[in-house]
């Protein structure tokens, strides 16, 4: 049997950003809100903590949320630097919890740990070790292990418990009393649910398929065979390690001198520190190849006499 790991950070972008400004970030206690444009209308797009304690939601007109809440910092979301910053947080678990890992957007990160939790000393440790790690680090984060990503994605989200292990074969039982929303379908089909007094996944999962197929399409029935029953797989693509960054010097004749090779790996070290910047990355190790294709012994012999 699979498991799947969801990994999710509610309030991924304004942790973010707050990671970011380091000391310049506005206090905890103080409200913070990003916005950006839908369509033509300015609006919030996501709010910390402190900000949804005082009953603020995304959605919501920018000049709205200033009328309504007069201490409110708003500052410009960033919603390419969230999505980048979730593919390097993945690749970052890819290489310590387990090799699927994938971005679940816009607040998260999925992992298939199948047979890699014994590494962790099992599942419930792992979860917790998850959630330290970024709390560390500054990021609020709630994870679930179960059978399927559609599952483990709805408990993180509409669960209460920041870390859950479902049992495996117990996932039509925990998602029974969560909400249909969980389900990641449409706002459409959530709006004709509760028109038909459906509000909840169990009572959904025992209606009839036909008249929920010729009413809404066949959207309700697939995903309660990929989250609830585990009938229809659902792929985790996982993220691609960028290429490293490399940088050379060619030769038109061999060199064998150590005071003209360190020369030249000083101008590269340089050029490499350029590279690192543009991808704001840094390095643990770096690897010096000198490799002379093209040459025979004789030629190299030749050119480290002279």
């Amino acid at each position: 049997m699979a498991r799947v790991v969801s990994l999710y950070l509610p309030l991924w972008p304004t942790d973010r950003i707050r990671k970011r400004l380091g000391k310049d970030a506005p206090a905890p206690e103080v409200p913070l809100a990003l916005a950006g444009r839908e369509g033509r209308r300015r609006i919030v797009l996501s709010v910390d903590l402190a900000a949804r304690k005082l009953g603020l939601r995304s959605g919501i007109p920018v000049a709205k949320a200033q009328a309504l809440y007069p201490d409110l910092v708003l500052m410009d979301a960033d919603p390419d630097g969230d999505r980048l910053g979730l593919e390097k947080l993945a690749l970052w678990f890819q290489h310590r919890i387990a090799p699927i890992v994938a971005v679940d957007a816009p607040d998260g990160l999925v992992l298939d740990t199948t047979g890699a939790d014994h590494l962790h000393g099992g599942e419930l440790p792992m979860l917790k070790d998850m959630v330290h790690r970024m709390a560390g680090a500054g990021f609020r984060a709630k994870a679930v292990v179960a059978d399927t990503w559609g599952a483990a994605h709805a408990i993180a989200r509409y669960g209460r418990a920041p870390i859950a292990v479902v049992p495996s074969g117990g996932t039509a039982s925990a998602l029974a009393d969560l909400p249909v929303e969980a389900l990641r379908l449409p706002d459409t089909i959530i709006d004709g649910l509760a028109t038909l007094g459906v509000s909840h996944i169990g009572p959904l999962a025992a209606m009839p398929r036909a008249p929920l197929a010729l009413r809404f399409g066949p959207d309700v029935a697939r995903r309660l065979d990929q989250e609830a029953f585990g009938r229809i797989g659902e792929a985790i693509v996982p993220v691609r390690p960028v290429d490293p960054v490399a940088v050379s010097r060619n030769f038109a004749e061999p060199i064998g001198a150590a005071e003209t090779i360190a020369r030249y790996i000083g101008r590269l070290v340089l050029l490499l520190c350029q590279g690192l910047d543009e991808r704001g990355q840094g390095v643990r190790r770096l690897d010096a190849e000198i490799s002379q294709k093209g040459c025979t012994s004789g030629q190299i012999m030749k050119k480290s006499v002279l």
